[in-house]
């Protein structure tokens, strides 16, 4: 049996009013309050904590943007002088425009992620309440913004749920336009008055994309695009095309996209350089690093440098099980639904499948990461709400399936705390860590540091998820499915702040801010890492200080470092020692893992310690 939102088997089946004029619940209204209600509690009420900006990639982007701000180059981004030239601009753009505005501040950084990530979940839901129905939208947008995957990839400066939203806005446009003489049912209709509203949000979507991520900002809508209208056979339908008014929007498209590239090649020559191998010690100006060995090399796994790794096809797939839960236990009932009838509803849902397929076999062919189907979770939202608004029998089986996971994580949380009841908790959490470097170039690489005894660190976090678990386990193991979605909301509401506070305890592991205040407080001097810069970026980012890195020429900078006019911010360890036995005031930061190494090359009596935190430590030379 297929099942569609007109045909099924239970009053709380999804009923679409939204041109019956029927009136709604202020819960099920057009606008969504409740998907806007949870999405601004767990990603606006994120912003504050943890309370520094972490090491690495978080960090980093937003010195990139204080850098513009500072500087006036909004076209080169640049980390401590040198030129940065793997990502586009919009990111950046928007996080020093939140720094202008508020003040520089980390809350400040996170801004933007934060509003895009409310954005794109109130939009997502507004498509899945204009394609289904009322109830089917409201399943859709909780879904989307309780999500795990969602969750985890924006704790930190990324731009994919920018590039994310910039999708979204236009398969969204792209529909629209489609459908712009078609009904829900498929019958024809008066065409819109205004045919150049769409079509114009469409291309500035497809602008806002390509300054979001680069290509793929580009390749993915379009891809997606072709193949819906290839999988709907309306790929030659004249009609379609000319409402998308390529001419105007290919030249609005460029008018917003082409510009920062054009002049970023021309502040970084050589103009164009098309050499398809990259390797240490050579340049070739910006349009090489970002087109060729950032886009095209980085695609077929040859970009230099290799400071990346790749997460094995299977489990890219399979760990989106875990991305989209509690939801992905409903993913049974997608396949139940209806694809064929001609309805918009049908429609909707072959338009997700090809957001999903295109985004996924495209990052099954190249180098991938956990965080890089990020771009099709709306797609998921999309089946998986109007399937549970369906009441099939295996929707309410799903949430009885939730419901006896979630009872075992509470009871496993409770194991943990009773294990944990009388241990000790010295220093911070980074003492209670294992090491495993070479694990963190994947996103969750940490994830495999934890130990037991880490474990009586995060009591208060692990008590609130135990009730978020409890909460989640009481609403689905009986009653409705609205039930069943508002607690399995409710639960990772409270499942995400209390992460929120776990992140808090680990803050001194991944983050060396706390170093950074301490040194903004000190008498000026220079600074060393003994590191590459992206291992202490959150020190060089509180302490508002370029500095020299020790033995750090490698990975993102490696490349820009070879620019003509470069600062020389790198050094080695004879030009160290001289520098730090010289008379002027040096501090140097170094991870504990490379002390004895550091203490080698100066002696240890010339090493004054002035601050720990997590493992990390700041030295003075006198």
């Amino acid at each position: 049996m297929t099942f569609t939102e007109e045909h099924a088997s239970s009053p709380s089946a999804t009923i679409n009013t939204a041109s019956t004029g029927q009136t709604l619940p202020w819960w099920q209204s057009g606008r969504q309050p409740l998907v806007l209600f949870f999405a601004t509690v767990i990603f606006a009420g994120c912003i504050l904590s943890p309370p520094h900006l972490m090491d690495d990639v978080d960090a980093v982007q937003a010195q990139i943007s204080r850098n513009m701000l500072r500087s006036g180059d909004w076209v080169t981004p640049h980390l401590d002088g040198v030129a940065y030239m793997e990502k586009a601009p919009l990111k950046y753009w928007l996080i020093a425009t939140s720094f202008a505005v508020f003040g520089t501040h980390d809350w400040a950084a996170r801004l933007p992620i934060a509003l895009s990530v409310v954005l794109l979940c109130w939009l997502t839901a507004r498509f899945g309440w204009w394609a289904f129905g009322s109830r089917a939208g409201l399943y859709t947008g909780l879904c989307l913004c309780t999500c795990v995957g969602l969750f985890l990839f924006t704790r930190v400066l990324i731009p994919d749920c920018i590039l994310t939203l910039a999708i979204a806005i236009t398969l969204f446009a792209f529909f629209k336009i489609t459908e712009d003489q078609l009904d829900q049912t498929g019958a024809e209709q008066k065409v819109s008055r205004d045919p150049l509203l769409w079509p114009a949000i469409f291309w500035v979507g497809l602008a806002a994309g390509v300054l979001t991520k680069g290509l793929i900002g580009l390749v993915f809508p379009a891809t997606i695009a072709l193949a819906f209208l290839i999988a709907t056979r309306r790929l030659f339908e004249r009609d379609i095309w000319s409402r998308l008014k390529p001419a105007q929007g290919i030249l609005l498209f460029l008018l917003i996209a082409a510009p920062w590239h054009i002049v970023a090649m021309i502040k970084n020559p050589p103009l164009l350089d098309f050499t398809m191998h990259s390797e240490s010690g050579s340049y070739h100006g910006f349009f090489w690093f970002y087109f060729i060995n950032e886009q095209v090399l980085r695609f077929l796994n040859r970009r230099y440098p290799r400071d990346y790794d790749t997460v094995p096809r299977l489990y890219f797939w399979l760990l989106h099980i875990v991305w989209l839960f509690p939801w992905s236990l409903y993913l049974p009932a997608v396949f139940r639904m209806d694809y064929r009838s001609g309805t918009r509803a049908s429609r909707v849902r072959v338009l997700a499948l090809c957001w999903i397929g295109v985004v996924l076999i495209f990052f099954t062919l190249s180098t991938t990461q956990e965080y890089y189907s990020l771009p099709c979770y709306p797609a998921f939202a999309l089946l998986i709400g109007p399937a549970m608004a369906s009441n099939q029998k295996s929707v309410r089986v799903s949430s009885r399936v939730i419901g006896v996971v979630t009872c075992v994580a509470f009871i496993a949380i409770a194991g943990i705390l009773f294990l944990v009841r009388n241990t000790a908790t010295p220093g911070d959490i980074s003492s209670a860590l294992t090491q495993n470097p070479t694990d963190y170039t994947l996103s969750l690489g940490h994830m495999n540091d934890l130990t037991i005894n880490a474990f009586a660190y995060l009591r208060v976090p692990l008590a609130i998820a135990g009730i978020a678990f409890l909460i989640g386990a009481c609403c689905t193991v009986r009653g409705s499915v609205t039930r069943a979605a508002l607690g399995l909301a409710v639960m990772m509401t409270l499942f995400f702040h209390a992460a929120r506070l776990a992140l808090v305890a680990f803050d001194p592991y991944l983050s060396s801010g706390t170093l950074g205040d301490f040194l903004s407080k000190q008498p000026d001097g220079k600074l060393i890492v003994d590191d590459p810069y992206w291992e202490f970026s959150a020190l060089f980012f509180y302490a508002n200080k370029s500095g020299l890195m020790l033995n750090g020429r490698v990975n993102n900078l490696e490349y820009g470092s070879y620019a003509p006019g470069a600062p020389k911010v790198f050094i080695e360890n004879d030009e160290f020692v001289r520098i730090w036995k010289s008379s002027e005031l040096c501090y140097v930061a170094v991870d504990e893992s490379k002390l004895p190494a550091l203490k080698g090359l100066v002696g240890e009596a010339s090493l004054h310690q002035i601050m720990e935190s997590g493992g990390k430590f700041l030295f003075k030379n006198m």
